[in-house]
């Protein structure tokens, strides 16, 4: 887009370098290269209406071009006017329609800022027609109706106008307002003694009425163009009718009369060496294949299909009177291959014309910014006329307002962050705090392991203390000699099951794996060293779902005996305070998964994942956490609950959650203190 600020809209620029002024004169043959400029001017406007009328595209635009270069960027406003809108014709017939809109739409606002009103009123016109080929038909009725308006003030109406009109509402599917509008256009044709364009306009009325199904006002219309274009000499209008008179009679079911227009037809193009349009050579076909002579139409489409431009419409009409063809000749395959084809030739041409709207909306916004930019610049000079006082007044207001507004952002961001800091001071107080208590809570537990091992090097026969997995968590001398011999490494840290031959293994594992449900369980395995011993498993009265493996050579059972009678001595003390403690372990594990569901929006198996302190199962092809699902109730609870396992899953959760409320967090912290008073109390008692 080539901005001309000059004549106050957005034209596109030339697709190519100008010619020289004089030579292109010559060789565009103008008779007149030496005259005045703008006579100059006319004749080569005349040369290429003259072209663009014989279909001779190319010489019509280099006569454009030789015109603008003869007119140059400081020619008259008149001149340029009149190329703008030769320009957009071209590009109209080229279908080049974005672009055409945009020249019409510069010529429309020329002619406004040269009080042309006739100019004016033709240029809305083609604007009108430019957006019902673009898919606008509300735009192109609105600008339609303003050209109307304008020249029944003048005192008369277009019948182009008229006819563009009665087009929208063609395609709107409104025939009979669309027939009201071509009427009038055939009446102002014949009242402006214009035989030519009123028979083109009854060749229109001629295919609606053939639409509706009013064959015979068709052919009457159709006849009286032909009468016209005979007389008038126009062989290739006289030749496009024999188009509808085919159709016509076909419809009326003359076969023999549509025959003859046929020969008609092609008498004509053979005696003034016409081509036969593709819509003409469609009719050609149809009636040949009525006919029976199918071999003859199906070579006239496929010579038409060969001729017929790419995005010619009537390509698909084309190759659906082929399909017809070959299915009545008993090829369903081809028939159907050739229905594929016209299906998509007819989604080409939607999606050509969703192109050409996307290319309108394109050149539209780039005009608009265009447009917007000259106004930028206008208001930007007006701006520079206003009083030096008056600028300087503003400037000083600005500055001033300036420096408040940032005086005010500072002191807000400033006050912002003297708050961050506060709360984050009192977090961290407040996390110190937390730490410190996790810390004296963990050397605790560190202390009740040292008593544990100080208490198990007491004794005599051979004890190992074991976690719900087999983890050996402690055990004296005793124990060491009989699980690896005299110079094995020490179990401490190791699986319970690495200490015995593999064949006992599973024995072992699956014995530990029902302790949390049974009160003790007595077999024997062999060790590694080969020692045959008997192992009894106890639940271990400090509870936690711990177990105490007590080792024997075989046929001695006092260990076994002694293991025993402490759990049975553990197991009869105080039911009442050891119910209330299983309750408040069921009470602190529902806290922990309902605080992380609240603070993460995840659910238990993703608690069990994340903090690697509840085993993961998969049952019936579902993830499960079933150790950890036996902690939410006090009738699911183990005999011998796991109660470190549920103060670490606690812990967790105060730890990762960081955005509990202060409430939340005091919540979970009191349910912890109660299960840790009931472990101090029993480990004292």
């Amino acid at each position: 887009m080539a901005q001309n600020t000059v004549y106050g809209c957005a034209e596109p620029a030339a697709p190519r370098p100008l010619p020289d002024p004089l030579l292109c004169v010559q060789q565009a043959g103008v008779s007149t290269p030496h005259t005045a400029g703008e006579a100059r001017v006319a004749a080569l406007f005349a040369r290429a209406k003259e072209q663009l009328d014989g279909g001779r595209l190319d010489a019509a635009e280099q006569a454009l071009d030789c015109a603008a270069a003869n007119i140059g960027d400081a020619g008259d406003t008149r001149l340029r006017y009149e190329l703008t809108r030769r320009r957009g014709i071209l590009d109209f017939r080229r279908e080049r329609l974005p672009q055409a809109l945009a020249r019409f739409e510069c010529a429309a606002t020329l002619s406004r800022s040269l009080h042309d009103r006739a100019g004016e009123a033709r240029d809305l016109n083609n604007v009108g027609a430019a957006l019902r080929r673009l898919g606008d038909f509300r735009g192109a009725l609105r600008h339609l109706t303003l050209s109307l308006d304008l020249q029944r003030a003048r005192g008369a109406a277009s019948a182009s106008v008229l006819t563009n009109i009665a087009d929208v509402y063609r395609e709107l599917r409104e025939p009979d307002t669309a027939m009201r509008y071509y009427r009038e256009a055939l009446a102002a044709n014949r009242a402006q003694g214009d035989a030519i364009e009123a028979a083109h306009v009854q060749e229109t009325m001629a295919e609606l009425a053939l639409d509706s199904g009013d064959t015979a006002q068709a052919l009457a219309w159709l006849q009286e163009a032909l009468a016209v274009y005979r007389a008038q000499g126009r062989r290739v209008y006289e030749l496009r009718v024999h188009d509808g008179l085919i159709r016509a009679a076909l419809a009326l079911g003359d076969v023999a009369q549509a025959q003859r227009w046929s020969s008609s037809a092609l008498a004509l193009a053979e005696a003034w060496a016409l081509p036969l349009p593709s819509a003409l050579q469609l009719q050609l076909a149809r009636t040949a294949r009525l006919q029976g002579n199918a071999a003859a139409a199906a070579a006239r489409l496929r010579a038409a299909l060969a001729a017929a431009a790419g995005g010619d419409p009537v390509r698909v009409p084309l190759l659906e009177e082929l399909a017809r063809l070959q299915e009545s000749s008993g090829d369903p395959g081809a028939a159907i291959a050739t229905l594929r084809r016209a299906n998509t030739e007819a989604a080409a041409l939607v999606r050509a014309q969703h192109d050409r709207q996307l290319d309108w909306l394109r050149v539209r916004f780039d005009t608009a910014e265009k447009q917007r930019t000259i106004d930028a610049l206008q208001s930007e000079n007006r701006l520079r006329q206003v009083q030096l006082r008056q600028r300087t007044l503003l400037l000083w207001l600005a500055l001033v307002s300036g420096v408040a507004a940032v005086l005010g952002v500072w002191l807000w961001l400033q006050r912002r962050r003297q708050r961050e800091h506060v709360l984050q001071a009192a977090q961290q107080v407040r996390h110190e705090e937390q730490l410190a208590r996790y810390r004296r809570e963990a050397d605790a537990l560190a202390e009740d392991r040292s008593l544990l091992q100080t208490l198990l090097d007491s004794r005599e026969d051979a004890l190992c203390l074991l976690d719900a997995e087999g983890q050996v968590l402690a055990t004296n001398r005793a124990g060491r000699l009989l699980l690896g011999g005299a110079d094995a490494a020490e179990p401490v840290g190791q699986a319970v099951f690495a200490c015995v031959a593999e064949s006992d293994r599973p024995a072992l594992q699956a014995a530990l794996e029902r302790m949390e449900d049974s009160a003790a369980q007595r077999l024997e395995v062999e060790a590694r060293h080969g020692t045959p011993l008997a192992a009894t498993l106890a639940p271990w009265q400090g509870g936690d779902g711990l177990v105490v493996l007590a080792l024997q050579e075989r046929d001695s059972g006092a260990a076994s005996d002694i293991v025993q009678a402490e759990h049975a001595q553990a197991e009869a003390a105080a039911p009442a305070l050891r119910d209330a403690f299983r309750r408040a372990l069921v009470d602190l594990m529902l806290a922990v998964i309902d605080t992380w569901e609240r603070a993460t929006a995840t659910g238990r198996l993703e608690l069990a994942e994340r903090s690697r302190i509840w085993r993961v199962n998969i049952d019936d092809g579902r993830l499960r956490a079933r150790a950890m699902e036996r902690y939410l109730a006090v009738a699911k609870l183990p005999r011998n609950p796991r109660w470190r396992d549920v103060l670490r899953s606690a812990y967790f959760v105060l730890a990762q959650c960081e955005g509990l409320s202060a409430e939340a967090r005091a919540a979970l912290q009191c349910r912890i203190d109660t299960v840790l008073a009931y472990t101090r109390r029993d480990a004292l008692g």
